[in-house]
């Protein structure tokens, strides 16, 4: 049986910086699992809601050819509880969650991608309000 890897993101105005951290994702495994944050979540996290509302981004990233499930997350406290559900083997995140979800490494491993450079959400919708 192949490596079940999990990741987590908002995946909010998709771009290419999401892209290349999926396409890393599945490449440690035979199965990707990814968790959107719920519209209410993001909300709580970041004080805004998402630009595309939570069925549109769970439906773009469904439509990846290499990712194998996806579900709503509903709450930062329930990673655990993801990842023993889905049975991961690996948890895949950005560098920028570097050692917050260390604390995963006794059901799973842990592995921290770099980011993209220059490329972010929050950037691509700054410059948008500005145009």
């Amino acid at each position: 049986m192949g490596k079940r890897v999990i990741t987590f993101g908002t995946f909010d105005i998709f771009h290419i910086g999401h892209l290349n951290i999926l396409e890393r994702s599945a490449s440690l495994g035979n199965t990707l699992i990814v968790g959107i944050s719920s519209d209410d979540l993001n909300f709580s996290k970041k004080n805004r809601l998402p630009v595309y509302d939570q069925q549109s981004r769970l439906k773009i990233i469904q439509s990846l050819s290499f990712v194998d499930e996806v579900f709503i997350e509903n709450s930062l406290e329930k990673k655990r509880e993801y990842i023993e559900y889905y049975k991961a083997d690996i948890l895949a995140m950005g560098d920028d969650w570097k050692g917050k979800f260390d604390e995963f490494n006794d059901i799973c491993d842990v592995i921290y991608f770099p980011r993209t450079p220059s490329i972010s959400t929050t950037e691509i919708i700054e410059i948008v309000k500005q145009i």
